[in-house]
């Protein structure tokens, strides 16, 4: 599997940047479309996505390395590599939600209203930069037979095979389950109630969160934190606190749908 795309002035140019780039760039047509559709401003959304996404780069990075510091604290200038992986999707979306929460509050904006048009570009970006792990050959699952893997397509066969032997594609298994929150999402945001504002980023918070859960009890690059999957241990913490949210707006008066 090759990492490189292609080179500029010798300068390689990673498929594993260019999936997250993409995966960016479609949460953005995206986002543009539901404030279209919901009458939101998308130069608000954009203020908001300028500030909070170089800070979930720089937070997702951040909580990979506090968990994988034994090996970092002896190659502290590998920390800004970003070129071959180490981002965590938790730390990311933890300190975009803390950006975007200051400057809505700063400049008065609605939080809730801009969180619930964020949830379904997010989880977009979130299904194809998967495949970045894909080509990085990372973020896969334990050790599978060729019987089990041959029922996936020829590319994923090749794409799984690594040092000999295949391993489970969990990252394909991510990047559909996400697709499908996606659409559930842009459904909810628009079937939604305006007293209901929270529903849609509370849905994505649960749903994100079953599929996490599941899949990464498969696989075998997991942070731990205390002998414990982090991944697995900040799921249910999603899960809760977006229950508990969903409770909350429903005691809201008019229900939660239209």
């Amino acid at each position: 599997m090759n990492q490189v795309a292609f080179s500029i002035f010798g300068y390689d140019i990673r498929w594993y940047g260019i999936m997250i780039s993409l995966g960016v760039l479609a949460a953005l047509v995206l986002a543009y479309w539901n404030c279209s559709r919901k009458r939101i401003s998308f130069d608000n959304f954009i203020d908001i996505f300028i500030i909070a996404f170089p800070i979930a780069i720089i937070g997702a990075r951040l909580y990979y390395v506090v968990f994988e510091f034994d090996y970092y604290k002896n190659n502290l200038l590998e920390i800004i590599n970003i070129r071959q992986g180490g981002l965590a999707i938790h730390g990311g979306i933890i300190f975009a939600f803390l950006a975007a929460y200051i400057y809505t509050k700063s400049k008065k904006m609605d939080f809730l209203q801009y969180v619930d048009i964020a949830a379904p570009s997010i989880i977009l970006a979130q299904a194809i930069g998967r495949w970045g792990n894909f080509f990085n050959q990372e973020a896969h699952g334990g050790k599978v037979s060729y019987d089990f893997i041959s029922r996936f397509p020829d590319f994923i066969q090749k794409g799984m095979y690594i040092d000999g032997t295949y391993y489970h594609p969990t990252f394909l298994y991510e990047s559909i389950w996400n697709l499908i929150i996606c659409l559930i999402l842009i459904l909810i945001l628009h079937k939604r109630k305006e007293k209901s504002k929270g529903i849609v980023i509370s849905s994505y918070m649960i749903l994100y969160s079953i599929g996490r859960f599941f899949i990464e009890g498969l696989r075998t690059d997991s942070l731990y934190f205390m002998g414990l999957r982090t991944a697995q241990l900040v799921s249910i913490a999603g899960i809760i606190l977006g229950l508990i949210f969903i409770l909350m707006i429903a005691k809201r008066k008019n229900g939660i749908f239209v």
